[in-house]
């Protein structure tokens, strides 16, 4: 897939010793963000996000081409190859990843055809998202973001930001913002509206929310919409399952991408059904394509996790790859007469005295629940996935235990 319109062409992309560590952790958070970057630019319809969208995935294109080049010069001898086979997985998963972000984003950028009912639903599925570009007299260039304390203050977190060809993905404390960045901001329409103008030193514009009156075109939108959420939980899934060597992750990925196929099934037989009643069927090509890309996605994430399933041994410098961090992902089975069977998820979190963010439940009746709502309560049979540091997930272990 090509650069932006406009771009440059790529730039050659020789051989040089890098760590191929970092190039897995930069691969892993370029493709979260294009996940979240393209989903965002099709619910609002926004065609800077999308551009945006492709300019990241031009980076991806070059972080996995050092990181092929890396784990070639890597292998010396059978071992080392079975061993490497996994991180394979990873750079080729996280490549159909971009390229499948990059085709969601094009739905936009080419104008292929969407329903105004993909705006409807965006209050339940993201937050706003806004590309802001800073100006030279804007009162945060040449400041730290704690120097800010923009989220503390507005709610509104920066993502990511551009300088030139350079993304500075997870901006942190420290972070200075700069005259001519461009920033990708997340968070509630009020703060949205206060922080674009003082970055831009332009009125923000909120998008328009229409709604559908065709039933089976909301119940269309509404599986697109689990499927983006369980893809995203699938890609988080897979490169925890590699990362932390853990086969409990890999199934889990197995499972939401089964799941994510018959979504797409009843997805596609209701868009069909809908485009008898819509007065233009052809703006229903566009939510093809992000059953197609959504699918691709899943697929990119069991490809990630597919050398643990088999039980290949994780190279060590996918070990090293997590080393930097003391938060992992864990999947926990809640017993029957355990002590958090029958609490409650307040915000993800259970009533209880161990710190850990459940990010999803999955019941035997009722299938996937993600982000589960705050009058959730906990029951035996449930299968959680939860995130915290490694002290805090052996004692959920402990506490989900009869």
């Amino acid at each position: 897939m090509g650069p932006p319109r406009g771009d440059p062409p790529p730039t050659t992309v020789e051989y040089e010793p890098v760590s191929v560590k970092d190039l897995l952790v930069e691969m892993k958070d370029t493709s979260e963000h294009l996940i979240d970057l393209s989903y965002s630019a099709v619910l609002l319809n926004n065609g800077e996000i999308a551009t945006e969208v492709l300019r990241l995935e031009e980076r991806m294109d070059v972080l996995q081409l050092r990181a092929r080049m890396s784990l070639l010069m890597a292998a010396r001898n059978p071992a080392d190859a079975e061993k490497l086979a996994p991180v394979l997985g990873i750079v080729s998963g996280a490549e159909k990843i971009s390229d499948a972000a990059g085709d969601i984003a094009k739905v936009v950028l080419e104008e292929v055809g969407l329903p105004s009912a993909m705006r409807a639903a965006l209050p339940e599925a993201v937050e706003t998202l806004v590309r802001a570009s800073v100006e030279e007299d804007s009162p945060y260039a040449g400041r730290t973001l704690l120097d800010i304390n923009l989220e503390s203050e507005t709610g509104v977190r920066v993502i990511a930001i551009r300088r030139g060809s350079e993304w500075i993905l997870n901006p942190g404390p420290d972070t200075e913002i700069r005259a001519e960045d461009v920033t990708l901001l997340r968070g509630p329409d009020a703060g949205i509206e206060d922080v674009y103008g003082t970055i831009t030193g332009v009125e923000y514009s909120p998008p328009e929310i229409a709604d559908s009156e065709i039933e089976d075109l909301d119940r269309a939108v509404d599986s697109i919409v689990l499927m983006k959420n369980l893809s995203e939980l699938a890609v988080d899934l897979a490169y925890g399952s590699i990362l932390f060597d853990t086969v409990e992750l890999a199934e889990e990925v197995r499972n939401l991408e089964v799941e994510v196929d018959a979504l797409r099934s009843r997805f596609e037989a209701w868009t069909l059904r809908a485009a008898g009643d819509a007065p233009d069927p052809v703006a229903l090509r566009g939510l093809l394509h992000l059953g197609f890309s959504t699918e691709e996605i899943s697929d990119a994430a069991l490809e990630i996790s597919e050398g643990i399933l088999r039980e290949i041994d994780v190279h060590p410098v996918v070990e090293l790859a997590v080393q930097e961090s003391d938060e992992i992902i864990v999947r926990v089975s809640v017993e029957s007469g355990s002590a958090i069977e029958d609490t409650s998820l307040v915000d993800g979190v259970p009533e209880s005295d161990v710190s850990m963010n459940v990010l999803a439940v999955r019941r035997p009746e009722a299938g996937w629940m993600l982000v589960p709502d705050a009058d959730t309560q906990l029951q035996g049979g449930d299968v959680l996935i939860a995130k915290g540091t490694r002290t805090s997930a052996e004692t959920f272990r402990a506490l989900a235990s009869a």
